[in-house]
């Protein structure tokens, strides 16, 4: 079972660099590429929002669950 992170698909989609998106949630971009990569533990429900109102998106455009085949 894994939780597949799609922010570089949305950054990606709205020609936004991780750097402005940062700035933009105003958390570092060293923690937000641990998000992006996969390698986070949990994140916030504050940090999940402000990422989704930045890139005018929901929840599950970001997380998508897949299971270990």
């Amino acid at each position: 079972m894994a939780m597949i992170i799609e922010l570089d698909v949305i950054l990606a989609k709205r020609k936004m660099k991780l750097n402005e998106l940062a700035q933009a949630v105003g958390i570092t971009p060293q923690n937000l590429s641990v998000l992006k990569s996969g390698r986070a533990k949990a994140i916030r429900f504050s940090t999940l929002e402000a990422i989704c109102h930045t890139l005018e998106c929901q929840p599950g455009d970001l997380l998508r669950y897949q299971t270990d085949e």
